[in-house]
């Protein structure tokens, strides 16, 4: 069978928060598909190491660094970008923060720093991007939700908001994008051994946890979201729209 269905040569990607963990992987991974791709961060130095790595492979890369939560920085970013790279064909919603705290001891500052971060930030980026994509009808926008948009854990009462709100919101653009050609899903990790939760899967109980609770009797690795990551980005979605899948090893199927 052609994989033409999966080539994204030619295609321009913005991967927010694409630095390290799942989004440096998601990044790789489309643009060893043929994508630009646009890395966004934060920390410039890791930022800079990041479009040297996606280059060193023989792709393309680019490196914007913008904050996510401003309005004002990501309108001016896309523009700069679509000026000085070209039109966005995919947006990768991924940048994200964890704050671990019980509800009753949170205040309330972090509360709206882990929903600005996690969902109001989908919303400005997604909103300034495809405002473009519906000039051009087309474009692909791929959020990425969480185990949480669908069940809860103590002490991450903010992400696992936010990260439902990111599933209703895949499917409030769905419904009034999809008209201009327009497809956005959402990717829902399970546990994965990134950096951000390495505190979690060196705790003995914890990994024990984990491992025993996923069908797969272990933590993803980061690289395992790049095909659902392609597919999503690609004209084989064409039309598969507001959806959720969640790539998890099996957690959410069984009790």
């Amino acid at each position: 069978m052609s994989t033409s269905l999966f080539d994204l040569t030619g295609k321009i990607a913005l991967v927010t928060g694409s630095t390290s963990g799942l989004g440096r992987a998601i990044a790789g991974g489309l643009a060893a598909a043929g994508a630009t791709i646009v890395v966004n961060g934060r920390n410039i130095e890791r930022l800079n190491e990041t479009v040297k790595a996606i280059r060193a492979r023989g792709c393309k890369a680019e490196g914007y660094p913008f904050d996510v939560t401003s309005e004002a920085a990501v309108i001016e970013a896309v523009a700069k970008i679509e000026r000085e790279v070209g039109p966005i064909d995919i947006l990768v919603n991924n940048a994200g923060i964890q704050r671990r705290q019980p509800l009753v001891e949170m205040s309330e500052a972090t509360f709206e720093e882990v929903m600005k971060h996690n969902l109001t930030s989908v919303f400005l980026v997604g909103r300034t991007v495809a405002k473009g994509m519906i000039a051009r009808k087309g474009g692909k926008v791929v959020n990425i939700a969480s185990l949480t948009s669908e069940v809860a854990r103590k002490t991450i009462g903010p992400y696992t908001a936010a990260k439902g709100g990111v599933r209703q919101l895949t499917k409030t653009m769905c419904v009034e994008w999809a008209e201009h050609n327009i497809q956005v899903n959402a990717i829902g990790p399970g546990y994965f051994r990134t950096e951000l939760n390495k505190s979690l899967w060196e705790d003995k109980a914890f990994n024990s946890w984990v491992t025993g609770r996923t069908p797969a009797g272990r933590w993803g690795e980061p690289e395992e979201l790049i095909g659902i990551a392609i597919f999503l980005s690609s004209a084989a979605s064409d039309f598969m729209n507001g959806q959720t899948v969640y790539v998890d090893g099996g957690l959410l199927a069984g009790m």
